[in-house]
């Protein structure tokens, strides 16, 4: 039988709380029978949601009470000093402690990151953390790193996030992951300073598969599986990759109604409409990993549904499966060593 799995849950954080937390854990307890978890948060507010659990998924919830949430509107600046009783920052200590493996949280994310940051530290040879996020593409998903964390990076920065990416696929698909670094165009004399710099970081790097810029184009057709840039241009991607898959939804939706009214094939229609919604449903790719810290944070979106936060939750399993931060650690230092 597979070890217990131990994750903590920000139950208080994103705009359902509890509401969409809660449903999220009830579906992993369900699909992971060696999942544990534990709710952080106001215990009354909780409570009464395990009464409609069987005992053998509520004899698997821990709630660790605390009586303060972070809200959107807290500065990040302020929360290591007036949010140390919220569930947000004991669900990281849990971590740091080893009492739980990952941590998934869908509350503020400049306060996630500086709790993180200052609890969890960072990897050692590694600068900054920076988030990751997966977009749909024709064959395989793509990952993206920095998508919000640091605006600014340098050429250095952005190698240790190639590194870090290319863990992260690996522990998920087995095999040398193809790496490229987001430009404007293909050509070695386009982009900044910092992006040629690290282009050539990259090419001399053994590590993985460096395939050389990317433009923006090529992200959604399996070119690269991981695929580098600031947090700036990561942000507006990975916002504007959301955006135009709702748009398709409701292209497709249309579609399905027309074809209906217009007494098309329904049944053909309707499972090909459905297929291609499937895939590019943006809640199948709720769950950004926080790579560089000593420990495994997931952060969903704040207004992540039920659906959403219970594939965020799945990530943060995946990732405590597949040690990440412990082998982040090991290819760095081996890097380090080589160099």
């Amino acid at each position: 039988m597979s070890s217990i799995r131990r994750i903590a849950i920000d139950a208080m954080g994103g705009d359902g709380g509890v509401a969409v937390t809660f449903p999220a854990c009830r579906c992993a307890l369900e699909k992971n029978p060696n999942l544990s978890v534990c709710l952080t948060g106001d215990k009354a507010t909780i409570e009464p949601y395990l009464a409609s659990l069987p005992p053998s998924l509520a004899d698997r919830i821990h709630i660790e009470h605390t009586p303060d949430i972070i809200s959107d509107e807290d500065k990040p600046a302020n929360v290591l000093r007036s949010a140390k009783e919220s569930s947000m920052y004991r669900a990281v200590e849990l971590l740091k402690a080893g009492k739980v493996e990952a941590m998934v949280s869908a509350g503020n994310t400049g306060a996630l990151l500086m709790i993180g940051r200052h609890i969890l530290k960072t990897i050692s040879g590694i600068q900054k953390p920076a988030i990751v996020a997966s977009i749909p593409g024709t064959s395989k998903p793509c990952y993206l790193l920095d998508v919000g964390a640091n605006p600014e990076c340098d050429a250095q920065q952005l190698f240790q996030f190639a590194v870090m990416g290319s863990v992260l696929v690996e522990s998920l698909q087995g095999k040398k992951a193809k790496v490229g670094l987001l430009n404007i165009g293909s050509e070695q004399f386009k982009g900044t300073d910092e992006i040629r710099e690290a282009g050539a970081l990259m090419s001399r790097c053994p590590a993985f598969n460096y395939v050389g810029f990317v433009e923006a184009n090529e992200l959604f057709e399996g070119r690269a599986d991981v695929v580098v840039c600031d947090g700036f241009v990561g942000n507006v991607t990975i916002k504007t990759s959301a955006g135009v898959a709702k748009v398709v939804k409701k292209l497709l939706s249309s579609e399905l109604q027309a074809g209906s009214d217009n007494n098309a094939d329904p049944l053909n229609t309707k499972a090909l409409l459905d297929k291609l919604s499937k895939q590019i449903n943006p809640h199948r790719f709720n769950g950004a990993s926080l790579l560089g810290l000593q420990g495994s944070i997931i952060k969903s979106h704040g207004n992540a549904s039920a659906e959403g936060f219970a594939y965020a939750i799945q990530q943060a399993i995946n990732e405590a499966e597949n040690t990440v931060p412990q082998l982040i650690r090991e290819k760095v230092a081996a890097i380090i060593e080589a160099s």
